[in-house]
């Protein structure tokens, strides 16, 4: 859960703001970059000096899932004319304003991704996006679809705040391939209809591909990106922890890190597909 202390969300606010700096924003700017990041409410800016009115907005409105869009998108490139150059400089601010909160933006597939400091490292740690049902829901029409996804998503939560951190991680790669199901065919009728080649050249049915052959069919339409899916390669070998052998041999007992690290490519993998055309 993203809980920030009001001092945190006021220096948040100025950077956003950044009044007398390069990136600075007019209130009519602010509005729309909260409307971009569809923050509770609409705010409609009144005129009033910027900082504190921000700070007001901020504090009064929060949720989860608005205040890590919000985080994300002050340090994402899309923002700026000037990409990543322009980008990585604000999310190093940013990341010097959360480090007392122990939150951290880094980037994976070239997105900004919200992640929490481990107290025993800097490596950062992700949870499920707090706006995951949102998201699915945008990339799919398909009702039951998204409510059998999201319940495994919840399934893996749960295993994850007891202890069961194996089931946690297959939990997230059955999300995942499930998820890639849904958008692979809905996208391509071709695969609905034929499915997809395998590695000997043979069709294989819609309904009967794995993780690894739909991740590579995704990358290959440019719908999933290089660091993306490597990094999903690696959640698909735990996912096969399903088969106690796999985990003999892999020779990993998964912890509560291993599980919120599994959980850093799925942000990726979901900013592609959202972005992807």
């Amino acid at each position: 859960m993203i809980a920030l202390d009001p001092l945190t969300l006021e220096r948040v606010a100025r950077l956003i703001c950044d009044v007398d700096g390069p990136y600075e924003r007019t209130g009519t700017q602010i509005e729309r970059f909260l409307h971009r990041v569809r923050w509770p409410g609409d705010p409609q800016y009144d005129g009033s000096p910027r900082i504190p009115w921000l700070t007001e907005v901020l504090i009064s409105h929060a949720d989860d899932a608005a205040l890590d869009r919000l985080l994300c998108r002050i340090g994402d490139p899309l923002e700026y004319d000037g990409g990543v150059e322009a980008a990585e400089p604000i999310a190093q601010e940013l990341n010097r304003i959360l480090a007392p909160e122990q939150f951290t933006i880094t980037y994976i597939g070239r997105r900004p991704v919200l992640g929490q400091l481990s107290q025993t490292s800097d490596v950062p740690l992700y949870g499920p996006p707090p706006d995951l049902h949102e998201r699915v829901r945008r990339l799919t029409g398909n009702g039951k679809a998204v409510d059998i996804l999201m319940a495994r998503a919840d399934e893996a939560s749960i295993c994850q705040n007891n202890g069961a951190y194996a089931l946690a991680i297959i939990g997230i790669g059955s999300f995942v391939e499930g998820l890639l199901h849904v958008v692979v065919t809905d996208r391509d009728e071709t695969v609905r209809t034929t499915g997809l080649v395998g590695r000997n050249g043979r069709r294989v049915p819609a309904e009967r591909a794995g993780l690894h052959l739909l991740l590579e069919y995704a990358h290959r339409q440019e719908w999933v990106q290089t660091d993306a899916k490597d990094f999903m390669e690696k959640v698909r070998d735990y996912r096969n922890f399903v088969h106690p052998r796999h985990q003999i041999d892999y020779g990993l007992v998964p912890d509560l890190d291993t599980v919120r690290m599994c959980w850093a490519p799925v942000h990726a993998l979901l900013n592609d597909l959202e972005s992807a055309p």
